[in-house]
Parts: structure tokens; C-alpha cells; sequence
């Protein structure tokens, strides 16, 4: 099966690459930039109509994993022309070229299209996003919509144990910072539901294998503030949780507003899948064990 994936030097499209060549798929790995990738590599921009036209004819995918996205949500507000044109026009381009080369269309959008006034999202809650960043996947979410056949995924704070597209995430930096003995702010007052990107490319698989369609939240299964993930973290990998000094949201001046819970209710993905999605404390006991080999 030929699975060409956007995106694929990210955090999570590097682990769906590295996950599926494994399992002897035929992996394009398309990007921007030229980082290492598993696979095939393919150069393109999403946002550039033409190259993605291309690059669909010449490789004739039987699966796109579109994953590239502008996750910076206070660069999407302070940059709203840059936002919609690689989250919104972006994918219409990949939702096009599916549909030219009859591929099954896997789009991995955000919990940030809930506006965070309730949590516990199920997918029939309805989008309300409260930034831009959230806008624009929420409007490339009904342009994925379109096609004959779709899978919309949500996750929910991403993190793992390779630093990606030079960008390190959550858990390696909090890992790192407090390792240096620093002190840290972190809020008490934000909830998510953490993401093993591991766990979710694992999901995403299942889902391309058994060509599964509509919109799931693969997420993980813990709801937990920001501070609490902190916490967990620090306890799983033996570090000082002194270090962790808690802050309320109103203290940081971002640009772009954040939804106070957009944690997502699970269940769905529990009920249909064989790869569930983790509880916080086996997806942190994973991640130990990811960093360990990688240091060994």
C-alpha cells in the first residue's frame, strides 16, 4: 500500500513513517524541508497547488496522511494570511489531489476547534474555536469534509521522544529544563488530553488498515491540566516537582487566546479501535522507555 504523508519531519509524521515502513507499507514522506525521513522523500510545499499536483501523479498514493499544518497559535493570530494559506489553502490542494488520484484522505486536525468552556468533547459537540489557529482547521476540516471518503483525526497536545522539524515538544523540554535544575511556570488552569505521538500514529494505522471514515478524537485518554501533566512527567522521569512553580493563565500575555479545557472525550475511539487510546500513566511509562533506547 502506498501511504504518502504530509508533514512527515513533525513529531507526529515522523513517528506514522518510521511506524509504517516497519510494517512494510511503501512510505512517501512529503515536506517542506529536507530533513531525514523514513521512506521515500518528496519535496513539496502544501500551500503550492501545482507541486502537489505533481507530486500526487507521479507517486498515485492509495492513502494521504495530511498532517502538515502552522501549529504555532500565536503565529497563526499574528500572521493570519501565512495561517490560511498552509492550513486552510493547503489543504484544499491535498484534498483536491486526492480526489484526482482516488486516495483515501486522512486529515489530523486539533482540539483547539472547541472554544474550552465545557471539555470532555465528543465529536458531535460543536466546533466553537476561540483563535485563528483553531479557525483554520476547523475550516479545513469541512474542506476534507467533501471528499467521497475521509478520516478526520483530533488530537490533543502532541509530544514524544524525538525532537522534530527542529522543534522540541512539551515533555522533552520540560524533561531538559528541569534536568538543568530550572525552574519552571507552568498553568493550572488549562486542560488538555495529552497525545503520545506514538499512540497516535498507532491509531492512525489502524484506522488507514481497516479504511475506517468520519471523525475521531485520538487523543489520549487522561484529562489532565497542564501543571498535573508537569507533575506526571517529573515523577515518571525522577526530576525535582519543587521546580514547578504553578501560574494562572491571565499571568502570560500570548497573542492568541487558548481555550481553558478542550480536553476530548474518548470513547468513540475506545469502542472502535484495537489500538485504544493510552491512560497518561502507561503513554509516560511508553515515552520512558522510547527515551532510554534512544540514549542506550
Amino acid at each position: 500500500m502506498k501511504l504518502l504523508i504530509t508533514g512527515a519531519s513533525g513529531l507526529y509524521g515522523s513517528k506514522l513513517a518510521e511506524i509504517a515502513v516497519a510494517r512494510n507499507f511503501e512510505v512517501y514522506s512529503c515536506d517542506v524541508q529536507e530533513l531525514p525521513v523514513c521512506g521515500n522523500f518528496v519535496k513539496f510545499d502544501v500551500s503550492n497547488k501545482e507541486l502537489v499536483n505533481e507530486a500526487f501523479k507521479r507517486v498515485k498514493p492509495d492513502v494521504v496522511v495530511h498532517a502538515a499544518t502552522l501549529t504555532d497559535v500565536d503565529k497563526c493570530e499574528l500572521n493570519k494570511g501565512l495561517a490560511w494559506k498552509i492550513n486552510v489553502e493547503g489543504t484544499k490542494n491535498i484534498a483536491e489531489a486526492a480526489k484526482s488520484t482516488g486516495s483515501f484522505l486522512i486529515y489530523i486536525s486539533t482540539d483547539y476547534v472547541f472554544n474550552g468552556e465545557k471539555g470532555r468533547y465528543k465529536e458531535s459537540d460543536k466546533p466553537d474555536p476561540i483563535n485563528y489557529y483553531g479557525l483554520t482547521k476547523l475550516n479545513a476540516e469541512e474542506l476534507v469534509k467533501t471528499q467521497a471518503e475521509y478520516f478526520i483525526a483530533r488530537p490533543s497536545v502532541i509530544y514524544g521522544s524525538t525532537p522534530a522539524a527542529g522543534k522540541v515538544n512539551f515533555a522533552l523540554w520540560l524533561i531538559d529544563t528541569l534536568g538543568k535544575g530550572e525552574h519552571v511556570k507552568i498553568v493550572t488552569d488549562q486542560w488538555n488530553t495529552p497525545t503520545l505521538n506514538t499512540n497516535l500514529a498507532e491509531m492512525t494505522l489502524e484506522a488507514v488498515e481497516r479504511r475506517l471514515t468520519g471523525t475521531f478524537h485520538l487523543c489520549g485518554a487522561t484529562r489532565v491540566s497542564r501543571y498535573q501533566f508537569a507533575e506526571l512527567i517529573a515523577e515518571t522521569f525522577a526530576l525535582d516537582k519543587s521546580l514547578i512553580d504553578p501560574a494562572l493563565s491571565s499571568q502570560f500575555k500570548w497573542p492568541a487566546k487558548r481555550p481553558m479545557d478542550s480536553s476530548l472525550d474518548t470513547s468513540k475511539a475506545q469502542q472502535v479501535l484495537r489500538n485504544k487510546p493510552l491512560e497518561i500513566d502507561e503513554a509516560l511509562k511508553r515515552l520512558k522507555v522510547e527515551l532510554s533506547k534512544k540514549r542506550s
